[in-house]
């Protein structure tokens, strides 16, 4: 992978990230919400990203389930709205391989679950 596709993510696609709140050495799954535009500007040091999680058995009003024959991951996933983070790109590891990138309907979904969990329900 050259350095101009690790700093350009695509919106919708699955990268392995590595989130501040997760332990030091933990890298996880993250969908890159962002624009592309956004993600490619050539300031631009972040993206922002929703990490993913196997523990589909802890559901919550601001998680979005995503079924393994939908994402090409191995396993089913839950994306956690809640922890949506701005992510530098250097701790983008690159993506998840064989993953299918999120649909614009998925990644609008998403938003409106991030507005949940702030507590901007309508």
């Amino acid at each position: 992978m050259t350095a101009h596709e690790r700093r350009s993510p695509l919106r919708g696609e699955i990268w392995w990230a590595h989130f501040d709140s997760d332990e030091q050495d933990k890298n996880r799954p993250a969908v890159i919400v962002s624009t592309n535009e956004r993600n490619a500007h050539p300031r631009a040091d972040t993206v922002l990203a929703i990490p993913l999680s196997t523990s589909v058995h802890k559901l919550g009003p601001w998680h979005l389930l995503l079924r393994a024959g939908e994402t090409g991951l191995r396993e089913d996933s839950v994306a956690w709205a809640e922890h949506v983070s701005a992510v530098a790109k250097d701790e983008l590891m690159g993506p998840v391989a064989g993953h299918r990138p999120l649909t614009n309907t998925q990644i609008c979904r998403l938003a409106g679950l991030v507005r949940t969990a702030m507590g901007c329900v309508d």
